[in-house]
């Protein structure tokens, strides 16, 4: 534009006609410093003979400038954005560019950034657009990583395309022409030191480092926490559903009651509390950046998991029966064989609550990185020893004392759900890697 509006070139203390060649040439060196990720201006100027304001009704204002040259600028990206956009390509996160800067300017940054990883790179211009109808456009949005010289106009219609086309899509932004996408978008994000005010109220999250990293950082977080709550999901009610099928095939089967109403309440108040604490703090899994975006519109308890609790707390019940019965036949009905099944559903929901740290990494792995899983463990047993120990509580659970069978049934009891659950994930692991 400001080679338009100019008439000839400055070269020292003359000038010279701003001819065909010479307007080649600078816009040469424009894409060559474009090229290295600069900011290009170009400056012209011009003698006035009066005042601006004495020149109404003219062009003159708008023409005849002397070109004097270009001046190459860069905002170089932080070292740590180039890592976070291949983190964000891991984890199934799609990085769009849009810029005001022309699109070799564009271009160039999108290349140092590794934007689409090891995957072409596709720049539009914003003028490629004004005429694009809505299925054009919707293919456009849909396929194209940097679009150069966008409005905020362009900007809302990039972000209106892409929700259409079923994505969710979040903004990042500081300037007021960034306000309409972060109003629009999913999840707007305003930059907390450099960002305007008017960004900031559009938005739904402010970035106070301004850091992109950090968003990765918040996704792996967010993550991390819906990973715990199904944790924790899964242990409540594979637990509860083997309690459940332990008592009613026992009475359906004329049995003896294994439990009582007692033993039930200290029971969940032994299994329930420490574990839940401590699965809602795991720490995220090393991999957990790795798997592809979940849906919002995925169900929690959804077919496959209801399946795995159910299998799961059917074989956690048989476990729990089966010590039960080679009580009964041990010791017969009454006081001891209530406490075999009573630390038998303690000890398979101990080794249950290791399997359910993850439904595919085996039971141990990470376990140096979770110092509140052991704390559990450990509050779990010396709640257990607590209840043999302390006379007033042994009679109030109605307990008998244990022997060495008896501690080899338990233990057996903690291994065997344990090494069930470790066979399965193996063989998921080798059918799925």
């Amino acid at each position: 534009m400001v080679l338009d509006a100019s008439t000839g070139y400055t070269t020292g203390n003359s000038s010279q006609p701003l001819d065909f060649e010479s307007r080649a040439r600078f816009l040469t060196v424009n894409d060559a410093m474009a090229g290295r990720a600069l900011r290009v201006l170009g400056l012209a100027g011009k003698w006035l003979d009066g005042p601006p304001l004495e020149v109404s009704g003219s062009t003159s204002l708008e023409a005849g400038y002397t070109f004097v040259g270009l001046v190459g600028m860069i905002d170089p990206p932080r070292p740590e954005v180039a890592a976070a956009i291949e983190g964000a390509l891991a984890a199934g996160i799609r990085v769009v560019m849009l810029t005001g800067d022309q699109i070799q300017t564009a271009r160039a940054i999108a290349h140092e950034l590794r934007l689409t990883g090891n995957a072409p790179l596709n720049a539009l211009h914003a003028r490629d657009l004004a005429n694009a109808g809505p299925e054009e456009f919707a293919r456009i949005v849909r396929t194209t990583d940097v679009f150069a010289r966008v409005s905020p106009e362009d900007k809302l219609r990039i972000v209106e395309a892409l929700q259409q086309a079923g994505e969710i899509v979040a903004v990042t932004g500081d300037g007021v022409n960034d306000a309409p996408a972060l109003k629009r978008a999913d999840i707007g994000v305003a930059m907390g030191e450099r960002g305007t005010e008017v960004a900031k109220e559009a938005s739904d999250l402010v970035l106070a480092d301004d850091n992109f990293a950090t968003i990765l950082k918040a996704v792996e977080g967010g993550r991390a926490i819906y990973a715990n709550i199904t944790k924790f999901v899964h242990m409540m009610f594979s637990n509860n559903l083997a309690e459940v099928l332990a008592i009613f095939v026992a009475i359906a089967a004329g049995l003896p009651l294994p439990l009582l109403p007692l033993q039930i309440l200290w029971m969940n108040l032994v299994t329930d509390v420490f574990p839940a604490l401590a699965l809602a703090v795991e720490p995220a899994e090393r991999n957990i950046m790795w798997h592809p975006p979940r849906s919002p519109k995925t169900a929690l308890l959804s077919r496959r998991f209801l399946i795995l609790i159910a299998w799961q707390g059917t074989m956690l019940a048989a476990i729990v029966l089966a010590a039960y019965v080679w009580a009964l036949s041990r010791y017969g009905e009454g006081a001891h064989a209530r406490t075999i099944a009573f630390l038998a559903l303690i000890g398979t929901q101990i080794g249950h609550f290791f399997n359910c740290r993850s439904r595919t990494r085996s039971a141990v792995e990470g376990l140096s990185r979770s110092p509140f899983i052991w704390l559990a463990a450990a509050s779990m047993a010396g709640l257990q020893i607590l209840a043999f120990w302390l006379a007033p509580l042994t009679r109030v659970l109605d307990l008998s004392p244990p022997t060495m069978a008896d501690g080899a049934v338990t233990t057996l009891t903690i291994l065997v759900p344990i090494a069930v659950v470790e066979l399965t994930k193996w063989i998921s692991r080798r059918q799925r890697p």
